[in-house]
C-alpha cells in the first residue's frame, strides 16, 4: 500500500507538468494539420508542394528545437540549487552572482543559440527549395514549394525564440499559458491562412505562399504572447533576459554541446521513420496508405510521450540538484507507469474498435478503401505493443537528458534505430515475411531495443552519480 501511495503521489507531481506539455504538443499537431487542410482546399498540386515545404521546414525546425531543449534542464537545476538547505549535498558548483544571474545567463545563451540556428536554418531552407528539382521533384511542384519556403523561412527565428522561452518557463516549473497560447495560435493560424490565401480583410491574395506567411506570423505572435505572459509573472519577470547579444560565449558553447546530440537524435529518429515510409511504398499504394494512417495515429499518441519525457527530464534535473537520487530513480518508474497506462488504454481501442479508430482515414463502405483498411487493421495489432516501447524510448532519452548525458542518448538511438531496427524491418518485410506487417515488427524490435538500452544506461549512470555523492538525500522525499 505504501508503494501504491508513493506511486500515486509521484504520478500527480509528474502529471502537473506533463499534462500541459502533452496538450501543448497535441495543439501544435493541430497547427500543422490546419495548414495541410488549407493546402488541400487549393488542390492536389498545392497539397504536394505545400507538403514538400512543410517536410523541409519541420525537419529543420525539429533539429533547431533540439539545440535549445537542454535549457529547461539547466534552468531547473539552477533553480533547485537555490532551494538547497545546509544539510543537502552540493550537486553543483557555486554560481558567481547567485542563481538569478545563472538563469538569466542561460536564457540569454538560449536566445543566442535560437537566433543562430534560426538564421542558419532559414538560409538552408531556401537553398534546399532551390535544389528541389535536382532531387527528383516535379518542376512545377518545386517552384510552388520555393515560394512557400521563402515565406516560412522568416518564421523559424521567432519559432525557436518561443522554444527558448518555453524551456525557461518549464525549467522554472511555471509553464505559464503555453497551452492557451498554442490553442489560440491554431485559431489565429486558420484565420490568417484563409485571409492570405483569398486576400480578405484587405490583405494581399497570395494563394499557397499565404499559408507560409500566416504560419510565420503566428510564430512571431506566439513568441510575443509567451513573453508577455512571463513578464506578468512575479517570479519569472526578474529573470527574463532576451538580450542575446550579451550572451556568455562559454554558456553558449555548453548549450551547444548538450543540444547538438539532442538535435542529432531528433533528426535520426525522423530519418528512421522516413526510410520505413519509403520501404512501405514498395508494397503498393494500399499498403502505403495503411502505413501513413497508422503512423499518424502513433504520432498523435507520441505527443503524450513527449510530455512525459520533458516532465521527467526536468524533474530529474531538479532532484539531482537537490541530491535526491532515490527520487530521481522513482521518476523513471513513475513515467513508465504513466506511459504504460496511456498506451494500454489506446491499445485496447485499437484492438476492439479498429474501424472507429481508422474511420478518419478510410471509408469502410468504399471498395477503393477496402484493401487499405484491411492492411491497417492488421497493423494495429502490432502497433498496440509498439507504441509502449516508442513511449519508453522517448522517456529514456528525456531521463538521460536530465543527467546531462545527451551523447549516450544519441549513440544508443543510432544502435537501436539503424543497427537493429532497420535491418530487422528489412529482413522481416522482404526475405522472411513478404508483407508490410514484417516491416512494423522490425520497427517494434528497434524501438524495444532502444528503450531497453536507454533505461539501462540511465540506471547505471544514476547509480554512478549516487555512489560518487555519499551525502545525497537517501529518501528523495
Amino acid at each position: 500500500m505504501q508503494q501504491l501511495a508513493t506511486l500515486a503521489r509521484d504520478s500527480r507531481a509528474l502529471a502537473a507538468l506533463a499534462v500541459p506539455l502533452a496538450l501543448t504538443q497535441l495543439a501544435q499537431v493541430a497547427l500543422t494539420t490546419t495548414d495541410t487542410i488549407m493546402m488541400g482546399v487549393l488542390g492536389t498540386e498545392a497539397l504536394a508542394a505545400g507538403g514538400l515545404a512543410l517536410v523541409i521546414f519541420n525537419q529543420l525546425r525539429t533539429m533547431g528545437v533540439g539545440l535549445v531543449t537542454s535549457v529547461g534542464n539547466q534552468v531547473a537545476a539552477a533553480a533547485a540549487r537555490a532551494e538547497r538547505g545546509p544539510g543537502q549535498a552540493d550537486a553543483g558548483p557555486a554560481v558567481p552572482g547567485g542563481t538569478g544571474d545563472e538563469v538569466r545567463g542561460l536564457l540569454r545563451a538560449a536566445m543566442a543559440v535560437a537566433t543562430l540556428a534560426g538564421l542558419a536554418g532559414a538560409v538552408l531552407m531556401v537553398l534546399i527549395g532551390q535544389a528541389a528539382t535536382w532531387l527528383g521533384q516535379d518542376a512545377t511542384v518545386s517552384h510552388r514549394a520555393q515560394g512557400m519556403l521563402a515565406a516560412l523561412a522568416p518564421g523559424l527565428v521567432p519559432c525557436l525564440w518561443f522554444q527558448a522561452v518555453r524551456q525557461f518557463t518549464v525549467g522554472m516549473r511555471r509553464p505559464q499559458a503555453l497551452l492557451q497560447i498554442t490553442l489560440a495560435s491554431v485559431a489565429v493560424n486558420a484565420a490568417l491562412n484563409w485571409a492570405f490565401i483569398h486576400g480578405t480583410w484587405g490583405l494581399p491574395r497570395l494563394g499557397l505562399t499565404g499559408i507560409g506567411v500566416a504560419t510565420s506570423s503566428v510564430y512571431l505572435l506566439s513568441f510575443l504572447a509567451l513573453y508577455a505572459s512571463a513578464r506578468r509573472d512575479d517570479q519569472l519577470a526578474p529573470l527574463l533576459a532576451l538580450d542575446f547579444w550579451r550572451a556568455d560565449a562559454a554558456t553558449v558553447r555548453r548549450l551547444l554541446g548538450l543540444g547538438t546530440p539532442i538535435a542529432a537524435t531528433y533528426g535520426s529518429e525522423a530519418g528512421f521513420f522516413s526510410v520505413t515510409a519509403l520501404l512501405a511504398g514498395s508494397f503498393g499504394p494500399a499498403a502505403l496508405a495503411a502505413h501513413t494512417a497508422v503512423n499518424q495515429l502513433i504520432y498523435i499518441v507520441f505527443q503524450v510521450a513527449v510530455g512525459l519525457s520533458h516532465a521527467a527530464s526536468i524533474n530529474v534535473s531538479r532532484e539531482l540538484a537537490l541530491g535526491a537520487y532515490a527520487a530521481a530513480r522513482r521518476i523513471k518508474n513513475t513515467a513508465l507507469a504513466c506511459g504504460a497506462a496511456v498506451t494500454t488504454l489506446v491499445g485496447i481501442a485499437y484492438l476492439t474498435v479498429p474501424d472507429l479508430v481508422l474511420r478518419p482515414y478510410f471509408d469502410p463502405n468504399s471498395a477503393a478503401d477496402e484493401q487499405g483498411l484491411r492492411i491497417a487493421t492488421g497493423l494495429l495489432v502490432v502497433v498496440a505493443v509498439l507504441q509502449f516501447f516508442d513511449c519508453a524510448q522517448n522517456i529514456g532519452v528525456g531521463l538521460l537528458r536530465g543527467l546531462d548525458d545527451t551523447g549516450s542518448g544519441f549513440r544508443i538511438t543510432l544502435i537501436g534505430y539503424w543497427a537493429v531496427g532497420l535491418p530487422a524491418a528489412w529482413l522481416l518485410a522482404y526475405p522472411l515475411g513478404g508483407e508490410i506487417r514484417g516491416l512494423w515488427i522490425g520497427l517494434l524490435i528497434g524501438l524495444a531495443t532502444t528503450a531497453v538500452l536507454l533505461l539501462r544506461r540511465y540506471g547505471l549512470a544514476l547509480t554512478a552519480k549516487a555512489t560518487a555523492a555519499p551525502d545525497a538525500v537517501a529518501t528523495g522525499a
